[in-house]
């Protein structure tokens, strides 16, 4: 119902909404609810046509809000289309297939502005590989110090070390099951490493 009066309503003029008995604006509308979800505690925001989990608002406004944003860029559709699905997965309360969901959309933002900036790269290639191709290829500038290294290594291993560990398929029946705060760390992370990628590729791209 949000997703068509954002999507719908938000475009009409004054007279139009009032011509059909819509008497709230849109952006309105959407703030009462936002404000509701907050004023019951239930961690959840209308965002960007979806309702999203927002148990930290913090990073949901500073993180996850964002990378909405940059996903919305026709390049990086099928790493937006996957991080939805991650986030789908984590309010339904599907923690591995979350944890699997953010690595696809990790590797497919990769592969999307390798394909733009036309870097070959296999397709298989991994996140461990793909992030070495884009350093390479100066994603990054080149007077960042050793320092930096520390962080190239944790987007190396960080969000794939969680999958390979929590979300990876073919687990015993008797193994246990994925807490919710590590499908939680999996998508902030995967959001935060989504948003330093995308800024550096728009940096290169101007």
């Amino acid at each position: 119902m949000f997703s068509y009066i954002q999507f719908f309503a938000t475009p009409l003029d004054d007279h139009d909404r009032l011509s059909v008995g819509i008497e709230q604006k849109p952006d309105d509308a959407i703030e009462e609810l936002n404000v509701r979800f907050r004023d019951h505690a239930i961690g959840y925001r209308f965002a960007d046509g979806y309702i999203v989990r927002a148990d930290s608002e913090y990073v949901h406004a500073e993180v996850v809000q964002p990378t909405l944003a940059l996903l919305r860029e026709a390049i990086f559709r099928v790493a937006q289309e996957e991080f939805l699905t991650a986030h789908k997965h984590y309010r339904q309360g599907r923690e591995k297939e979350c944890i699997v969901a953010c690595q696809r959309a990790f590797e497919s933002l990769l592969k999307a502005m390798c394909t733009a900036r036309k870097w070959d790269f296999g397709q298989g290639s991994g996140a461990s590989e793909l992030i070495k191709l884009v350093r390479q290829r100066g994603l990054f500038p080149d007077y960042l110090d050793a320092g930096f290294d520390t962080f190239v290594a944790m987007l190396k291993t960080g969000l794939p070390g969680v999958r390979n560990n929590a979300g990876a398929h073919g687990a015993a029946p008797d193994a246990p099951a994925v807490p919710s705060y590590i499908a939680g760390y999996a998508l902030h992370m995967t959001a935060t490493n989504i948003l330093l990628l995308a800024e550096s590729f728009r940096s290169i791209s101007c």
